[in-house]
């Protein structure tokens, strides 16, 4: 199969419904080339039945990465699925967040909530990336989801942190793992209405923002912008990209105040 991805072996998390990033970040790298397997938790039924709906059916892998067991069987996993001779991972896609409801509450926020927050949205990044940098000898790509922690967002707050965690993460594995081939980069990508969007309370008041101010226009019901720009990332057209923030959010980042 031909595409810009053609060969390559790429695990994404963070498929739940056909309205997450991650999920049109599958479709697109299968549609490029890519064998693709996912990894889920908690509704690991769903995942496997939205892993259906792929052009090509995806194995999927139980993955909590809060739970060490977990991610040190990781590679062992990936292994079973690609069995005798097989060639590892040649990318990661890291489109894991979770922040609990006292986490959107910026001045009562508890440290068990905050806690909780940065460890599954930005120290899963780092956490993730070990689990599968043994399938990685080849060097590769790793691509995480942000939502642009330059400003202070209504009602995001803590998970507005976590994010800013998420993106120093992003730039210290990429000091670290660049002698090994492995680039780290990000996509900022826009409010999309997705399942996780539903547990941000006044997200709609956020998304109004990207409604108003993004010069080309934004489609708060179409993922697909984004997962292409994190297929972009994970081929081998930014050979020497890594440490970056891309945004695919209509432009509204470079807009004055």
């Amino acid at each position: 199969m031909s595409g810009i991805l053609a060969g390559k072996r790429i695990l994404v998390t963070g498929v739940l419904t056909e309205s997450s990033i991650a999920f049109h970040a599958a479709k697109v790298a299968q549609e490029e080339g890519a064998e693709v397997i996912l990894t889920g938790f908690g509704r690991l039924t769903l995942v496997e039945r939205i892993a259906k709906r792929l052009p090509k059916p995806a194995p999927v892998i139980e993955l909590d990465v809060t739970n060490q067991e977990h991610l040190d069987g990781l590679a062992d996993r990936v292994r079973e699925i690609q069995g005798e001779g097989g060639a590892g991972l040649d990318g990661i896609v890291h489109s894991i967040a979770f922040g609990p409801q006292g986490a959107f509450n910026f001045l009562e926020g508890t440290w068990e909530d905050v806690g909780t927050a940065v460890q599954v949205s930005a120290y899963s990044l780092k956490s993730l990336t070990m689990a599968c940098l043994p399938l990685m000898g080849r060097g590769g790509s790793v691509v995480g989801l942000t939502f642009d922690a330059q400003v202070a967002w209504p009602k995001y707050d803590w998970m507005g942190v976590a994010k800013a965690a998420l993106e120093s993460t992003n730039r210290y594995l990429a000091r670290d793992l660049g002698a090994r081939n492995v680039r780290c980069n990000l996509i900022s990508a826009g409010p999309i209405k997705s399942m996780a969007a539903k547990s941000i309370p006044g997200f709609e008041e956020l998304a109004d923002v990207w409604n108003h101010r993004a010069p080309i226009g934004w489609d708060l019901s179409d993922p697909e912008p984004a997962g292409r720009g994190v297929v972009g990332l994970l081929s081998d057209f930014f050979p020497k990209t890594t440490g970056e923030i891309v945004h695919v959010d209509g432009g509204v980042h470079m807009m004055g105040a």
